[in-house]
């Protein structure tokens, strides 16, 4: 489901506002969505997806036809994709039109999160990493030591932001196997915050923004220090998914971002 899809529905049924809801309330075989998949159709604009193309076109235009009829009573329909839609999914898939109260959006689950993460940095690429967050279904804590380095803009409910100091000592607050971002402003910071998530262990993805040759001097102060070997192995440093070019801090939060849903599949 959208992230933000349930709250829209509520406050279009708050207002009195018609919408019919159409969900996938079957699956079978390869498709677009899996089943409990919604989109909320209004008479000019619509919120969600139930997966694009021929299908979701029909259905759009099968919710408008119920507004504008006044219909009420709810409808289902199966839609082999390749006999019925020329869709090459080869898939099958019910579909459910309701009524905005009908459908009950409040009873609605809450997305689930993919992952947990923990940001350090609300630099450039920092930023450009929470504006994709801000679809995906995770929970994230944004973290930087400077207030003045966070957006105005408001954040979405799953990230929030915290302005700490000293920032590393968050670290231990977060859950087991969770998820780690180093990339503030100093090379120094990222160090105090890297040993700490080290010394914990219990990490799932820690990925230190740098090049190889500033991933060979903390691995060296961090045997220094006395931590294992193959704890220090588990780093991802430089970070993002290989073979995407482009040090432009956009490129590089599309290929961080990538690197998250992998790990977290």
């Amino acid at each position: 489901m959208t992230l933000r899809l349930r709250d829209t529905a509520l406050a279009w049924l708050r207002a009195g506002r018609p919408g019919i809801v159409v969900e996938v309330a079957a699956a079978r075989g390869s498709v677009p969505r899996e089943a409990g998949t919604r989109m909320l159709v209004g008479a000019t604009e619509v919120h969600g997806t139930i997966g694009g193309g021929h299908l979701e076109l029909k259905a759009i235009a099968s919710a408008r036809q119920m507004l504008a009829e006044g219909a009420t009573q709810a409808l289902e329909h199966h839609f082999p994709l390749g006999p019925a839609l020329g869709q090459c999914c080869g898939g099958a898939v019910t579909l459910r039109w309701s009524s905005l109260a009908e459908a009950d959006p409040a009873t609605w689950p809450a997305p689930v999160p993919l992952f947990t993460l923990q940001l350090y940095g609300a630099g450039h690429v920092g930023r450009a990493i929470v504006a994709l967050l801000a679809g995906i279904a995770c929970e994230a804590q944004w973290i930087d030591e400077r207030e003045d380095q966070f957006p105005a803009d408001p954040l979405p409910p799953h990230i929030t932001r915290l302005c700490v100091e000293p920032v590393e000592a968050e670290v231990r607050m977060a859950p087991p196997g969770a998820f780690y971002l180093v990339l503030t402003h100093s090379h120094d910071l990222d160090l105090a915050i890297t040993q700490a998530i080290l010394e914990r262990g219990d990490f799932g993805f820690l990925g230190l923004i740098g090049s190889a040759t500033k991933r060979a001097r903390f691995e060296h102060r961090f045997e220094a220090r006395g931590i294992a070997r193959t704890t220090i192995d588990r780093i991802t440093c430089p970070i993002g998914v290989s073979g995407i070019a482009g040090k432009a801090p956009e490129v590089i939060a599309v290929a961080v971002v990538a690197q998250l849903l992998q790990r977290a599949g």
